[in-house]
């Protein structure tokens, strides 16, 4: 039980596994944006496709209990 003005340990763990997971979809969006601006031909698409992917399975890796 959380006690008002005060953090427990499991408050914290789930603040910065939001915080990570908030990060993540930020730095995908940052990565995707600057992959577009790449000259990198027909990857463009696997790649811009595959950032969502990895984005996912890390989240689904912070997900765990």
């Amino acid at each position: 039980m959380q006690n008002k003005h005060q953090f427990d340990y499991d408050t914290f763990k789930h603040i910065v596994k939001g915080a990570l997971i908030a990060s993540t979809g930020a730095g995908a969006l940052y990565l995707l944006r600057w992959l577009g601006s790449l000259n990198i031909g027909s990857w463009t698409p696997l790649i811009a496709a595959g950032v969502p992917i990895l984005t996912n399975m890390v989240r689904e890796w912070l997900k765990g209990e």
